[in-house]
């Protein structure tokens, strides 16, 4: 009976199911292929890109430095070398400062000012990493509108990935490649997370501590290690009501500099005040740089900076290339859990598992030969 009334292959019946559509596929097919195309550049393609100004291929490159597989790292390096030749051209500028400064609101307005001068600004501004998901906002490219729309100026935002110093650990090799790519001005944009920033002060030619009128520091000059590294100290926000309370912080800031010893440059660090918001004293922060550059590239010490750094490069590089060599080897991967639960359970010293598990990888290497 029922079967006589719901007729589904009636077209007239309210029973009747339509077709329905497919799903679309979750990619977009084209985007697949360019990516794809994307993927195909070689060696010569990233050099050639790089040292013609092509912005693109410079970010492509930065992204390939910054991979860690073993492939893109070989290819990285090929890249660097060849790129080697054509660095060193610029004036590196380290810029850090406490949480709140206003870093990169300076560096815009600075960056505005150069590149209406006729330089051509790369900005790297490195964004701490979380510890917990290893994740990065990257917002610093949102927070330099006007400077990331000029087509003199590149800003690339990098996630310092657990780095000590809060600086990206290929940040070194990143400033190689926008010095090749043409960018007379490198802005390295650190974290400001204190007396670590010695990996940044390691990498720049100049380094300005960004500080606030009210931060509390000024007659302990805050922690003493950074205070010692700084070229310049300028008071931010140095405007309306805040400008006298600015003033008074430049002058405990300098007599703060007077009880540290005398820079292995020679140089006497200055402490002026600025603002970003209404673009007072940006000018004496370039004005200051380039009054630097000048005076120790006479002496001779901005060279010999330049070469102590990349010794220490040297040193750095070995360090990391034993420490993955040896966590990617048999014996770490095999042995160091086990190894852990034992000092969890207080059964041995940390120390003495770590001198046997390093005795142990030499001794696999031997082995191997």
């Amino acid at each position: 009976m029922y079967d006589q009334v719901i007729d589904k292959d009636n077209p007239n019946s309210a029973l009747k199911v339509s077709k329905g559509v497919e799903n679309p596929v979750s990619v977009n097919q084209n985007y697949l292929k360019n990516a794809k195309k994307r993927q195909e550049l070689s060696v010569d393609d990233y050099v050639d890109g790089i040292l013609s100004g092509n912005r693109t291929i410079l970010a492509r490159a930065i992204t390939l430095v910054e991979s860690n597989l073993y492939k893109h790292q070989n290819m990285a390096q090929q890249v660097i070398e060849r790129c080697l030749s054509k660095s060193g051209n610029s004036v590196r500028l380290g810029i850090t400062g406490v949480p709140g400064a206003g870093k990169s609101s300076v560096i815009e307005v600075l960056g505005k000012m150069l590149t209406a001068q006729g330089h051509k600004v790369a900005v790297l501004a490195i964004d701490p990493s979380s510890e917990r998901s290893g994740g990065s906002i990257l917002g610093d490219k949102t927070r330099m509108e006007l400077l990331s729309s000029d087509p003199n100026a590149f800003i690339r935002p990098s996630p310092s990935a657990g780095s000590l110093g809060g600086v990206a650990r290929k940040t070194r090799e990143i400033i190689i490649l926008c010095e090749a790519a043409g960018f007379d001005v490198v802005i390295v944009e650190t974290v400001g997370v204190g007396q670590s920033e010695v990996l940044a002060h390691s990498m720049v030619d100049f380094f300005l501590l960004l500080q606030l009128a009210n931060a509390g520091d000024e007659l302990q000059g805050i922690k003493r290690g950074i205070m010692e590294m700084a070229d310049a100290i300028a008071i931010n926000k140095s405007e309306g009501k805040e400008k006298e309370r600015s003033e008074l912080a430049a002058s405990n800031y300098r007599n703060a500099l007077h009880l540290f010893p005398p820079t292995e440059s020679g140089w006497n660090p200055k402490v002026f005040t600025c603002s970003a918001y209404s673009k007072e004293g940006i000018d004496t922060i370039w004005n200051t740089v380039m009054e630097y550059v000048e005076m120790t590239k006479k002496t001779g010490y901005f060279y010999q900076n330049r070469n102590t750094q990349n010794i220490r490069i040297l040193s750095e590089s070995i360090n990391q290339s034993l420490r993955d060599h040896f966590y990617q080897s048999d014996v770490a991967k095999e042995k160091l859990e086990l190894a852990k639960d034992d000092i969890l359970d207080n059964k041995i010293s940390a120390y003495i598992i770590a001198q046997r598990l390093i005795d142990e990888y030499f001794e696999s290497l031997k082995n191997n030969k």
